[in-house]
């Protein structure tokens, strides 16, 4: 996979639930994938801008997908922006992306992809909306989805879109 600058924010890393495996792979992979969102994203951000990624279980995300969105089903990742601003440049608290461990295992057999390449998606995905990226309605999943395929090329992580009919999530 391709190298990027340094990660221009902090990332506050939790390992709440889940058998993630080594801190600090997860860390390094979390770090790749929010530096490949920002080298090939206009993203502006403020100095000591944070980040904090909670990778927990599907229990505990259900229970925030239920609070926050009136979902009661467990999902993949969730975003939660830190600030109102909608104006670049953001920060310092960027805000919080929250993955479950099961749902993205499960996702990546069915989609017959490798474990760390859909936890690379998850994190630029949730990076995104932390921007104000969103895909309620078709025109905004097709403008965030083609910002994460370019940012998944330069990793060299096939399209997730490439068979997948475009859906927005209402």
């Amino acid at each position: 996979m391709s190298e990027f600058p340094a990660c221009p924010v902090h990332v506050d890393l939790l390992v709440e639930a889940g058998d993630w495996g080594s801190e600090d792979k997860l860390e390094a992979t979390a770090l790749k994938a929010i530096a490949a969102a920002f080298a090939t994203s206009d993203l502006e951000v403020l100095e000591n801008t944070e980040v904090s990624l909670v990778f927990t279980d599907d229990a505990h995300i259900q229970e925030l997908n239920k609070t926050w969105r009136q979902k009661d089903k467990p999902t993949n990742v969730l975003s939660f922006p830190g600030d109102d601003g909608e104006e670049p440049p953001f920060g310092p608290l960027l805000g919080d992306i929250i993955i479950a461990f099961e749902t993205v295992k499960r996702e990546a057999k069915e989609l017959e992809i490798p474990f760390e390449h859909h936890l690379i998606h998850l994190i630029v995905h949730g990076t995104l909306h932390l921007f104000g990226y969103d895909h309620q309605i078709d025109e905004e999943a097709e403008e965030m989805e083609a910002e994460e395929r370019l940012i998944l090329a330069m990793l060299q992580i096939s399209d997730p879109y490439k068979d997948a009919p475009l859906k927005a999530d209402k």
